[in-house]
């Protein structure tokens, strides 16, 4: 077989490979971003999450439509991912500005609409992003532990920016927990690890005439297992 007809059969074999990608992306799709190739890596991560991760079906409660607060423990790097793959409405994530900056990474981060977080410098510019955001009827993704927090670490008290965005705009909050995760602790380790990805859905929170103090109290209750523990307890 000559040189150039195998470089054709590869050339062809290819093509199909990507074709059947293509078209794998677009059957696992469920959420719109408003681009033909988010769309498709919206596909391909679900794909991703709930082959290689394990991820069991699960959806993400949230409003057809208008405001929305998703906030979550952090354990690794593959979170945002694993609650990208559940939600049905595309999430903007509250990021520090270091893990913004990244690297190759930053043009994605722009284009889903993530909000940098100067945390060293005027964090409330990134709470001003994401009241407009709220007011806009977009939902923002929030880790409120502020980095990775492993259960068998020492307590941390969670910030308080879900609480007041929740308390200033009325929107609900959708708290999760995630578990199951490989290489706990850690950023890239859990992408190529393999694991058994749990997302659980922790009951809704309404803000309204909520008392935003009060409201960060259920949150923090809610992402350390607290409310649970205490019940196992009665």
């Amino acid at each position: 077989m000559s040189t150039t007809t195998t470089a054709l059969l590869l050339g062809l074999l290819a093509g199909l490979l990507l074709l059947w990608l293509e078209r794998s992306c677009r059957a696992a799709q469920e959420t719109d971003w408003g681009g033909f190739w988010l769309n498709r890596l919206d596909g391909l991560n679900r794909l991703y999450c709930r082959q290689y991760q394990h991820l069991p079906p699960v959806t993400v409660p949230l409003p057809q439509s208008g405001a929305a607060i998703v906030v979550s423990n952090h354990i690794s790097g593959l979170d945002p991912l694993l609650m990208i793959a559940a939600s049905r409405r595309p999430l903007r994530f509250m990021i520090a500005r270091e893990q913004y900056q990244r690297f190759g990474l930053r043009w994605l981060f722009r284009a889903v609409g993530c909000i940098p977080v100067d945390r060293s410098g005027n964090p409330e510019k990134a709470m001003r992003q994401a009241f407009k955001a709220l007011r806009e009827g977009q939902v923002v993704a929030m880790f409120p532990h502020g980095k990775i927090h492993l259960d068998s670490d020492p307590p941390r008290k969670i910030k308080a920016g879900a609480a007041r965005l929740a308390s200033i705009t009325g929107a609900p909050v959708v708290p999760l927990r995630i578990s199951g995760v490989r290489a706990q602790g850690r950023i890239f380790s859990p992408l190529i690890l393999r694991g058994r990805a749990v997302i659980e859905i922790l009951p809704l929170l309404e803000s309204r005439d909520v008392e935003s103090g009060v409201l960060n109290r259920r949150i923090q209750e809610l992402l350390d297992g607290v409310m649970e523990s205490s019940k196992a307890g009665q």
